[in-house]
């Protein structure tokens, strides 16, 4: 194999795009990271290359990608811009890959389900949204997987529940509880945090993601990427607080009208969320079971997980929200 076909381009180099990258790396991988900029306020993990070019420029993407053996598309947007961006990068990268012949894998959220009355969420779950957002993603959803249905391209979605792991600042389960446990304070949490709910640690998202990216079965097809049996957010407190070294303390703020009360979110930011407060209403389980069997992936255990976050937060410098 040439290193040409061994190449892997991955689009983004947030706490996705680098974890993958960290991944593909040690599977023995050419790696290509690329963002606007072709700058990161961090390193990027070691023997990746960084370049810069715009996913929303489909000749950048068909350039960028030239001689892939798999794109990814772990690109991000703010919420407010994601029906202008979003459905571009989507087009780019189904054309990149069908330009170059690579296989495209595309990581995603749980949006496109809506509330599941705290049913188990599998492949086979319905696409039920009622946000705005969870539309917009089932149709990018349906369009990524015309594009392999119809052998334009190749394709396989991996979807994941809240993050939380090393790199992982902006999220339920990073800057307003690790820091704060840390430091001793009070973490915040959403809703109920007596309901079970998933969170998918960052290198399992990454060890789904390389998978799809190797494993011709994965194409055509969405899967639900590895995650424990569904915890308590009082639960994951406590396993956190236990990591730390101190008696976990945790205020759970219930509603959006407290969340604003409080300032927690910036009120832009607020605006886009509210439609999505029902995931901390109610249950939120993902059954991975798919993929665990397809391709023997197993989650990592969550005090393992929640450990090595920790650690990262002591050694990292001060996030900010």
């Amino acid at each position: 194999m040439s290193m040409n076909q061994d190449l892997h381009v991955v689009f983004g180099t947030g706490p996705a795009g680098t974890t993958l990258a960290d991944e593909l790396l040690a599977r023995g991988r050419r790696v290509r990271l690329v963002n606007r900029t072709g700058t990161t306020p961090a390193p990027i993990p070691a023997g990746a290359e960084l370049v810069a070019g715009d996913a929303a420029d489909l000749a950048t993407v068909q350039a960028l990608s030239a001689g892939a053996a798999a794109i990814y598309n772990c690109t991000h947007a703010s919420y407010e811009r994601w029906p202008e961006v979003l459905p571009r990068l989507q087009e780019n990268m189904i054309e990149g890959a069908a330009a170059t012949g690579a296989k495209l894998v595309v990581i995603d959220t749980l949006y496109l389900y809506g509330p599941t009355g705290g049913r188990p969420m599998t492949e086979e779950t319905p696409h039920l949204a009622v946000s705005r957002k969870g539309r917009l993603r089932a149709e990018l959803a349906w369009g990524y997987l015309q594009a392999h249905r119809v052998g334009k391209a190749r394709v396989a979605i991996g979807r994941a529940a809240d993050f939380f792991g090393p790199r992982v600042i902006n999220s339920t389960l990073g800057q307003f509880t690790f820091p704060a446990a840390l430091a001793g304070e009070p973490m915040v949490a959403f809703g109920d945090v007596d309901l079970p709910h998933s969170y998918s640690y960052m290198p399992d998202i990454a060890r789904g993601l390389a998978t799809l990216g190797e494993r011709d079965e994965a194409l055509g097809r969405d899967w639900l990427l590895p995650v424990v049996p569904a915890p308590t957010t009082r639960q994951v407190a406590d396993a956190i607080g236990a990591a730390v070294g101190r008696p976990p303390q945790l205020v759970a703020i219930p509603s959006m009208e407290a969340v604003r009360a409080l300032g927690v979110l910036d009120p832009v930011f607020a605006d886009e969320y509210e439609e999505l407060f029902y995931q901390y209403t109610e249950p939120q389980i993902v059954d991975s079971s798919a993929i665990e069997r397809a391709f023997g992936l197993r989650p990592t255990p969550l005090t393992e997980a929640l450990a090595a976050t920790v650690r990262w937060y002591r050694e990292a410098p001060p996030p900010a929200a």
